[in-house]
């Protein structure tokens, strides 16, 4: 018996799955990775240079459409999620399952073949982070999910580094740690501004859970310790003058928005622009100074 009423999934086209991948988030894996490839000053041949970037990418990819297979009801419930392909019907479940497997298989398998195992492992631990970790566990269940999550976005430069040198040393640590402490003030300032899709889908996220105000304080804390991590690779002698200028002043201006944020007692999202700034400017600032810290290295002698 066919029921008239049942929702039968368009055909997903190329556009629907390269949504799948979230794009936007792809970016700054590839820039971040890429950074990290040429900070390791290390010869590499430029085909198998771009083929680790490309498997880096698509590892990104993968972990993005895993994601939205899991999240597929919970981001129907969010107006800033609900276009997505899943919840506006355009592709079946199954469809993204299949896809975000096969990219994750693939491309660590070509990483591995292509540059070294080392580097494999750790897009695969990335990837598994992400999907199950993060996505899983974390998310559903605690407001510091974005806090331990964040480490899933700080693996591409750790990836380019060993890609390119088979080892990890103290700078690919401090560059993962860098992406890993600005996670939180990045991702809250967004959250603070729509708090109200996160309570609707029942997303425990911290401005949902714990209030504007503690979520401010934190943003805060977190600029703070950010900024010394992003300082340290200079004053470790691993840099620089070209990228200790920029750190010191891309950190200035970062507490200085945090600052009002935490100065401000809006409680809507009309009244949120220190938020919106900040959150603006964190996306400039990790592009900036990862830019800065590959310059600044390929000037070394």
């Amino acid at each position: 018996m066919i029921v008239a009423d049942t929702p039968v999934p368009l055909p997903a086209d190329w556009r629907d799955m390269f949504a799948l991948t979230k794009p936007r988030v792809m970016s700054l894996v590839v820039f971040t990775a890429l950074c990290g490839l040429l900070a390791a000053r290390s010869p590499i041949d430029p085909v198998l240079g771009f083929t680790a970037i490309l498997c880096i990418a698509l590892g990104a990819g993968a972990s993005g459409a895993l994601n939205q297979w899991y999240e597929a009801d919970l981001d129907a419930k969010m107006k800033r999620t609900a276009g997505r392909p899943l919840p506006a019907g355009r592709m079946e479940r199954q469809t993204a399952l299949h896809f975000g497997v096969g990219l994750a298989v693939f491309s660590v398998l070509l990483l591995g073949l292509a540059t070294n195992w080392l580097a494999a492992g750790i897009l695969a631990f990335s990837i598994f982070f992400y999907a199950v970790v993060y996505t899983v566990w974390l998310k559903p269940n605690t407001p510091q999910n974005i806090v331990i999550g964040g480490a899933a976005g700080a693996f591409p430069p750790l990836l380019g580094w060993a890609a390119a040198t088979g080892h990890v040393t103290a700078l690919p640590a401090l560059l993962f740690a860098i992406i890993f402490l600005w996670t939180p003030p990045h991702f809250w300032a967004l959250a603070l501004f729509v708090k109200t899709d996160y309570a609707a889908a029942g997303v425990p996220m911290l401005p949902v859970t714990a209030g504007a105000k503690a979520t401010r304080q934190q943003i805060v804390l977190y600029s703070l310790v950010l900024a010394a991590s992003a300082v340290a690779p200079w004053t470790l002698g691993l840099t620089g003058a070209i990228y200790g200028s920029a750190a010191l002043i891309l950190n200035a201006i970062f507490l200085v928005l945090a600052v009002r944020v935490w100065r401000n007692q809006a409680t809507d999202a009309a009244g949120m622009a220190p938020e919106k700034r900040l959150f603006g400017f964190s996306i400039l600032y990790l592009f900036a100074l990862f830019g800065a810290l590959v310059l600044d290295r390929m000037l070394i002698a």
